[in-house]
């Protein structure tokens, strides 16, 4: 089992559905094989795009096997880092089995999501406390990490909070939904020498964050034109020039977050990259209208003929 958390990008994976609305196991392994080809170095699994707080304990578990089994089987993807997180009880005790579940399922490293600590939002010093109760129930040599999840509410880290888990020495993966250059910049210095890895979730900052010494992006896009930020990862230093404008244009192409997601991501996926799967949403009940359709064929035509620009640049 790998335990290594490889620098780079991490498509928040979706949770394709079946006609019956089962998880489509076929269409999952698949999309795996097509973050594999585009060349991701991780998945975050379980997550808010996977629609975490509508599965099952059951799903949760069968999507990461699934995600791990998949990955190891495929030359592109054998060395994907496989992140995970799953845990969405409010009390601390079934939060530790939910993520001792994920852990045993295969993940290389299982993230807390920030807003299930302290549910109720009371301080710093309780959110603390709620961490240590529930690090006391994890065996200490499971690598983990934090995801600032926007969902039911986003619970953003203050220093203390960061410093904390940076002491602690068992955190390897922090996903930054901040979307603050200024804090982007000030959170990188308080964790430099750390073991944690930053990935920015947010395409507005992705390159700023880079410049700044973050390990990589971990957001929705990457469901949409993953080929772009492994570009933007791997050049941004060789080729300033071109790295400012591929940020530009994946900044305002990002703005298609605020269409049904992740339905369009679905259909996305079905439409243009040849991954059959159903619109099936849990989260979102809105079935895309004539215009969102519009502005995704956009988007993919885009996507395109950048990914060619920049095929013939090197």
């Amino acid at each position: 089992m790998q335990r290594h958390i490889r620098d780079g990008i991490y498509p928040t994976m979706i949770a394709p559905y079946a006609s019956d609305g089962r998880l489509d196991e076929e269409a999952l392994r698949k999309l795996v094989r097509w973050y594999g080809r585009k060349g991701c170095q991780g998945i975050f699994a379980a997550c808010q795009s996977s629609e975490v707080f509508y599965l099952s304990m059951e799903e949760r578990k069968k999507m990461v096997e699934v995600v791990k089994d998949e990955a190891s089987r495929q030359e592109e993807g054998a060395s994907m880092t496989i992140v995970a997180s799953g845990h969405v009880s409010e009390s601390i005790e079934a939060q530790a089995e939910e993520l001792m579940t994920i852990h045993e399922a295969g993940a290389d490293a299982v993230i807390l999501i920030s807003n299930r600590m302290d549910i109720p939002n009371t301080g710093t010093g309780a959110w603390i406390r709620d961490l240590e109760k529930l690090l006391c129930r994890l065996p200490s040599d499971i690598k983990l990490g934090v995801y600032e999840c926007p969902t039911p509410y986003k619970r953003l880290l203050d220093d203390e909070m960061l410093q904390t888990i940076r002491d602690t020495g068992r955190f390897y993966f922090f996903k930054d939904t901040c979307c603050d250059p200024g804090l982007l910049e000030k959170r990188a210095v308080l964790l430099k020498g750390s073991t944690l890895k930053l990935f920015n979730a947010n395409a507005q900052t992705f390159l700023a964050s880079l410049q700044h010494g973050y390990s990589g992006y971990c957001g929705i896009m990457a469901n949409f034109h993953p080929e772009l930020y492994v570009w933007l990862h791997q050049h941004y230093q060789l080729l300033a020039e071109e790295a400012d404008l591929l940020e530009d244009i994946l900044s305002m192409a990002a703005f298609t977050e605020a269409l049904p997601y992740p339905v369009t991501a679905k259909h996305y996926l079905s439409q243009y990259e040849d991954i059959p799967m159903t619109a099936i949403s849990r989260s979102c009940g809105r079935e895309l209208e004539t215009y969102d359709k519009l502005i995704l064929e956009q988007l993919y035509r885009l996507s395109r003929h950048y990914s060619q620009r920049l095929a013939e640049r090197t």
